[in-house]
């Protein structure tokens, strides 16, 4: 499986907003990650989309979060940008060929395809399980301060 790097980028904005006391632009956290800000307004407006966070308008205007970092989860941000679907798509290949099986006989799902949606259950629930909180969290443990000076670029002048 192979996820946009629009999930990266995403997961570091929801992060990177619970260090700002104040909306941010989203020209300041493009200029912030090195991404275009063209690309990065796509990532921006799935999460606004989703819920996730919105958009504040006006001269001090930008974006926040809209409900705490502990009830937003990786899962719901990478749900935002790639979508809900499973990350298995079967197509009843047995269905197919020369050995091809009726539909009839085929009303259950193959071992193949089970041991795929529950390979995509699992690593949903994991993604559920973490919290842009917790990445927040770890990423001060990480690098001690980072988020407080990520904050302070945030707010500070821009030329």
């Amino acid at each position: 499986m192979r996820l946009s790097g629009g999930v990266e980028s995403a997961l570091h904005c929801c992060v990177v907003l619970t260090a700002s006391a104040a909306p941010v632009p989203a020209a300041r956290l493009a200029e912030l990650h090195g991404v275009s800000a063209t690309y990065l307004a796509k990532q921006l407006q799935a999460l606004s989309r989703a819920g996730l966070m919105q958009s504040v308008q006006g001269k001090s205007g930008g974006y926040v979060l809209t409900r705490s970092a502990t009830e937003i989860t990786v899962l719901d941000v990478v749900e935002a940008i790639e979508g809900t679907r499973s990350t298995f798509v079967c197509t009843e290949i047995r269905q197919r060929g020369p050995l091809a099986r009726p539909q009839e006989a085929c009303a259950a799902p193959c071992p193949i395809a089970r041991t795929m949606y529950a390979a995509d259950r699992a690593w949903r629930a994991a993604l559920r399980e973490v919290t842009i909180a917790d990445l927040s969290g770890a990423v001060g443990e990480y690098d001690g301060g980072v988020l407080s000076r990520i904050g302070a670029w945030l707010l500070s002048p821009q030329p």
